[in-house]
């Protein structure tokens, strides 16, 4: 079905219009939507549409009653509850977790959203088991995504756009106490990695 664009463009014919247009289309695709998809709904240029955002950003950012945010990672853009809201949408999302998903599975959730990026051999190494089958139930749920790893091959895993939206929050660094629990992963990890090498069998002489 084609949009009819002649019918968009009398709709979004200021600029207070076209914001609004903008709102509207972020909250009823529900899901982050790139930059030039947006721009091309509302009828206007990429650089246009970015100036937009930023101003819708501004307006719902200088209003403390309204409860969304606009969430930018990239090109990406979505729209967010304000972190302040976050003590009610944890209370819904740990109902919710407890309802469907299993403590292996919320455990998992959790070394990714406090340790992403992270390879899945991390995350073995952390859990003592294998984990292929939770991540993958994550990812058809939404709540992480993974990239190809940045070096060695395989892939890396970070808490979902998704998921930190239905946190409330911008960004994982915002999580409660992240910098601790970052800081102790690195420890656990640079422990291991030195252990491993003190217990590695000495080469056979030759």
């Amino acid at each position: 079905m084609e949009l009819n664009f002649q019918a968009m463009e009398l709709a979004t014919n200021t600029p207070d219009r076209r914001e609004g247009a903008c709102e509207a289309l972020l909250f009823a695709h529900g899901a982050p939507i790139a930059l030039p998809k947006l721009a091309k709904l509302v009828g206007v240029a990429p650089a246009e549409c970015v100036r937009l955002v930023d101003a819708l950003a501004a307006r719902l950012a200088a209003s403390p009653e309204r409860g969304l945010t606009v969430v930018r990672d990239g090109e990406e853009i979505t729209l967010a509850t304000k972190p302040e809201w976050r003590p009610i949408l944890e209370a819904l999302m740990k109902q919710e977790f407890h309802e469907t998903l299993t403590p292996a599975t919320l455990e998992t959730l959790s070394l990714v959203a406090y340790l992403g990026p992270v390879p899945r051999v991390s995350i073995d190494y952390i859990r003592g088991v294998n984990s292929s089958f939770t991540l993958r139930n994550l990812l058809v749920r939404g709540l992480i995504e993974r990239t190809p790893a940045p070096k060695g091959g395989g892939y890396v895993y970070r808490a979902s756009v998704e998921f930190l939206k239905h946190m409330g929050l911008a960004r994982a660094e915002a999580l409660p106490e992240y910098e601790k629990y970052r800081e102790f992963y690195d420890r656990f990890m640079n422990t291991a990695v030195q252990s491993e090498a003190t217990n590695a069998p000495e080469p056979a002489a030759p």
